[in-house]
């Protein structure tokens, strides 16, 4: 759209700050629609000065820009992407994002060099074909955030129909005529304001764990669509300051782990796309209570901003889970525990060796990620679950008995298959995981001899000859 310049703000210092943004939005309609609001009650004026809307020329400019972008946002994507990127980038250059300097790329570079042998002894899985990377925290925006549009669009695209069907039966008669700017209808004006929305909060987000992650699978879930070891420099040496081990052994600590992530979902290949769309599927399963939401439509004062904020931060929006979507979440919750307390247990059975305070450093990465953080809530609230794990130390304590029973490369293996995964009874009681697995075995072994039989086929002919 493209406003006359008579109404850009700060044109006439004569017209009120509301009317001048009025006229620019409305045009030749700006004149109907203050009259409608006047005759319904409403006054402009106050509207404005309750929305905190600026009387500085410049500052007003600014506002301006942005609802212009803001009803600019082509296409029908659930979530403004460009808003979300743009914000992202903001807040991960707060209080300053400078580019790496050679000495930082080559510590990064050498750490993970250094993790791959160790590594070695205590895996078998070899190191990911993926070039390692050392990020500052523009760039982990920029390369995380096509997997945070697979993980938050399901949602809000759910979000965006019922926020669509509630706000739009408020409102009032002959609102379709109201000449909105581009032709806009008022549906599609309320989408464009929840996908704004939606890319406001996940720009916050993103950009706010750029501050907190040291890798790409801090969450357990890899970001890269092509796993490569990373880290993110400043966040390592920031973590390291005020700690007793060095930064140097805490850079390699962290390192081991962000390359034994690597490796495991380079060569799981089905691992990612299981995690991905166990997310998606419990995402695009959620419903919302229309009802509930209409109620707390109908009563908001749209003039009372502190209404307003508290109804958006009470709940009212916030999606309900059916029971099959709980057990959805169990089983990803058990997924996400198995593969941190894999790291877990691999990454300290390399180190342990070299790394004086690699016990310390354990429970220190153990206790962060179960308490989480704000950017990691604000997810939680976007997609409807929290994407770290309740039971890393009962998981790793589950791998570590695997490997005493049989072995590390027996210990690896379970993860040639989902159904060898283990489940939440061998969380509970990883002591009893081998004799379970083998009961197991016996069972199956039982089916495939009926079967055999069943079949007319010699029950103790091997399957694969």
């Amino acid at each position: 759209m493209s406003p006359d310049n008579s109404a850009v703000p700060g044109a006439d210092g004569g017209v009120p700050a509301w009317e001048q943004v009025m006229r620019a939005m409305l045009g030749d309609s700006a004149d109907e629609a203050i009259r409608e609001l006047q005759e319904r009650g409403f006054d402009p004026a106050a509207m404005a000065a309750a929305s905190g809307l600026p009387d500085d020329p410049a500052a007003l400019q600014q506002v301006f820009a942005q609802v212009q972008a803001l009803l600019a946002a082509s296409g029908d994507d659930p979530v403004n992407w460009q808003m979300a990127h743009d914000l992202a980038r903001q807040q991960a250059a707060a209080g300053g994002d400078p580019s790496l300097t050679v000495a930082q790329t080559r510590q990064v570079h050498d750490a993970l060099g250094v993790a791959e042998l160790w590594l070695d002894a205590a895996t078998d899985l070899p190191p990911s074909a993926g070039t390692p990377k050392a990020w500052s925290r523009a760039e982990w925006v920029e390369a995380t955030l096509p997997t945070w549009r697979t993980l938050t669009e399901p949602v809000a695209s759910s979000l965006s129909v019922a926020l669509v069907g509630a706000l739009g039966g408020a409102l009032p008669e002959g609102s379709a005529d109201l000449g909105l700017p581009g032709g806009l209808e008022p549906g599609q004006l309320l989408r464009q304001l929840g996908s704004a929305v939606f890319g406001m909060q996940v720009g916050q987000a993103a950009g706010t764990l750029a501050h907190e992650v040291f890798g790409t699978t801090d969450i357990g879930l890899p970001l890269l669509d092509r796993p490569a070891p990373a880290l993110v420099a400043a966040n390592v040496d920031a973590f390291a300051e005020g700690l007793d081990a060095p930064v140097e052994e805490v850079r390699l600590f962290l390192a081991l782990r962000e390359a034994a992530a690597t490796r495991l979902f380079t060569h799981v290949p089905w691992l990612r796309a299981h995690l991905l769309a166990t997310v998606e599927t419990y995402a695009r399963g959620i419903t919302i209570d229309a009802d509930q939401l209409e109620d707390a439509v109908r009563s908001i004062d749209i003039t009372d901003t502190a209404a307003l904020q508290q109804a958006l931060s009470g709940g009212v929006f916030a999606p309900h889970s059916t029971p099959a979507q709980v057990a959805a979440l169990e089983r990803l919750e058990t997924a996400l525990a198995l593969v941190e307390g894999w790291v877990d247990e691999v990454a300290t059975t390399a180190a342990l060796p070299h790394l004086p305070h690699t016990m310390a450093l354990r429970e220190m990465i153990r206790r962060r990620r179960a308490a989480g953080g704000p950017a990691e809530q604000t997810f939680a609230n976007l997609v409807g679950l929290e994407l770290r794990p309740r039971r890393l130390r009962d998981a790793a304590a589950l791998w570590a008995q695997i490997g005493r029973d049989n072995g590390a490369a027996a210990r690896d293996a379970v993860w040639d298959h989902p159904d060898l995964l283990p489940g939440t009874e061998d969380l509970d009681d990883p002591s009893g995981y081998a004799a379970r697995r083998a009961t197991a075995v016996d069972d199956a072994a039982e089916v495939d001899r009926a079967l055999a039989e069943i079949l007319g086929e010699d029950p103790d002919t091997d399957p694969d000859a």
